[in-house]
């Protein structure tokens, strides 16, 4: 398998990871029976931790379809080139420092990280469009 799709298969592994923390964290505060419930009521404040895993679970599923698409198309076109093969690392890595980054509440530094990662997504996009 090459790099972009294995990276792609990463990225959904971190989805993953995504859902599982906040929903754990989030569980965690709110208890078992509110998990498990239709969660009708309005939901009551969460920790300023358990609010920013679902930030960022939010954010990474703003991204990751359009990542998945990129990498799609190069796979289905072929156009595999040196841009999808450094954009699909940059992306996939810059994901993964993402996630503590917001977790901790590090705000500036996450600005960048997210930059760095939708700059690794154009990349992949680039041979296609040019």
């Amino acid at each position: 398998m090459n790099v972009e799709l294995l990276c792609l298969a990463w990225a959904v592994i971190l989805g993953l990871v995504h859902i599982i923390l906040a929903s754990h964290v989030r569980t965690k505060e709110l208890g078992v029976a509110w998990n498990m419930s239709a969660r009708d009521a309005e939901l009551p404040p969460l920790s300023p931790l358990a609010g920013r895993l679902a930030r960022a679970q939010t954010n990474f599923f703003e991204t990751f379809p359009l990542f998945a698409a990129a990498i799609l198309i190069v796979a289905v076109t072929q156009i595999y080139s040196v841009y999808s093969y450094w954009g699909a690392l940059i992306y996939l890595i810059a994901r993964v420092i993402y996630l503590p980054l917001y977790a901790l509440g590090i705000p500036k530094i996450r600005t960048g990280v997210w930059l760095v990662s939708i700059l690794g997504l154009l990349l992949v996009l680039l041979p296609l469009l040019f």
